[in-house]
């Protein structure tokens, strides 16, 4: 009886979890000016005939706060990891130095600067929005269930307040993010 509503409290958290988890990966794919590995992390290569990603033919590290080091692991290799970092939306314009390909990044403009705010601030109403769906299908599960009468209506009440405090939860989280990320992405 009481293993449908652990179930349905369960699922809700877990869900809930992973929209915070995808929004994190989300915001760090937004570009703050600092140089960071993971904004490589979406660049192919052409290895061989085959696209691999970038972090499986070299390795990618931050030199200082606005240069990324790429040290291909098949020097052979370096003309077209250089290439990749090119051709990718990043608009950035690696540089090769004898085996070693440095990845400078250029200042944000202020307008840019806000428009990368007002993306974040987007992802993280989407997030928003997936965390309140996740709690209006957990609270119409219950009251399913209370119409099968395979709960009590104390059990429905004290679940849809588990569910809500988790909502409550995973909102602070995500306006935790969006506002850190909003400050990371302002600052100059």
């Amino acid at each position: 009886m009481t293993q449908s509503v652990d179930s349905i409290k369960k699922d809700a958290e877990t869900r809930m979890a992973k929209s915070v988890e995808t929004l994190k990966n989300d915001l760090g794919k937004i570009r703050t000016g600092r140089a960071h590995p993971g904004l490589l992390e979406n660049v192919r290569v052409d290895y061989y005939g085959n696209k691999a990603p970038l972090n499986q033919v070299a390795n990618v590290s931050a030199a200082d706060a606005r240069t990324l080091t790429v040290t291909p692991y098949d020097k052979g290799q370096a003309a077209a990891i250089e290439k990749a970092i090119r051709e990718s939306d990043l608009g950035l314009n690696p540089m090769s130095t004898g085996g070693v390909i440095r990845v400078p990044l250029p200042a944000l403009t202020e307008e840019r600067r806000k428009e990368l705010s007002k993306h974040a601030r987007a992802e993280g109403e989407n997030t928003k929005v997936a965390i309140r769906n996740v709690r209006r299908d957990s609270n119409q599960h219950l009251k399913d269930a209370l119409k099968k009468k395979l709960i009590t209506e104390d059990d429905d009440k004290r679940a849809e307040e588990a569910v809500q405090k988790f909502t409550d939860r995973f909102i602070g989280e995500v306006d935790k993010l969006v506002t850190d990320k909003e400050k990371d992405i302002m600052q100059v």
